[in-house]
């Protein structure tokens, strides 16, 4: 499958739960970091919503996608930026979309810490694999910098 058409869908059970996180993270509550984030659809230029970890690696915050190149993937990639929200505090940014020989420590460290919960979408790849094995997944999984305007 090549890197432009990796996408795993989510199974009923883990849409309801992303439903259930994202909804608390609007009414306030995150649970291990979770935020919901917005952007603006590239083809209906509606604002649409999906929860979100992000995830500070040295001094940047990043977004990954662990289930390839989603919708939201799509559409950050024309909008360049959305809102993260968790209850009233909402904080736009700008997103850039990092190349894959940038993405090997932000990829190990995310799966070092969400790994509990996105393991399933690397196919096998985790914290404790190898550099190499880490690179060949990372056309899968699209990074984006994002820098936070308060």
């Amino acid at each position: 499958m090549s890197s432009a058409t990796y996408y795993r869908k989510g199974s009923k059970a883990n849409v309801r739960l992303n439903s259930v996180i994202g909804w608390l993270a609007r009414h306030g509550l995150s649970l291990a970091g979770a935020a919901e984030m917005s952007v603006r659809g590239r083809k209906s230029g509606q604002m649409q919503r999906i929860p979100v970890n992000p995830h500070t690696h040295g001094d940047g915050q990043y977004l990954v996608s662990a289930r390839g190149h989603s919708q939201w993937v799509r559409n950050m990639r024309v909008a360049g930026g959305g809102e993260l929200r968790v209850g009233r505090r909402i904080r736009s940014f700008t997103a850039v979309e990092l190349p894959d020989e940038e993405k090997l420590p932000i990829l190990r460290t995310y799966l070092e810490k969400w790994g509990w919960e996105v393991n399933q979408y690397f196919q096998g790849v985790t914290a404790a694999s190898s550099d190499e094995e880490i690179v060949a997944a990372a056309e899968d999984h699209p990074v984006f910098r994002i820098e936070v305007r308060n």
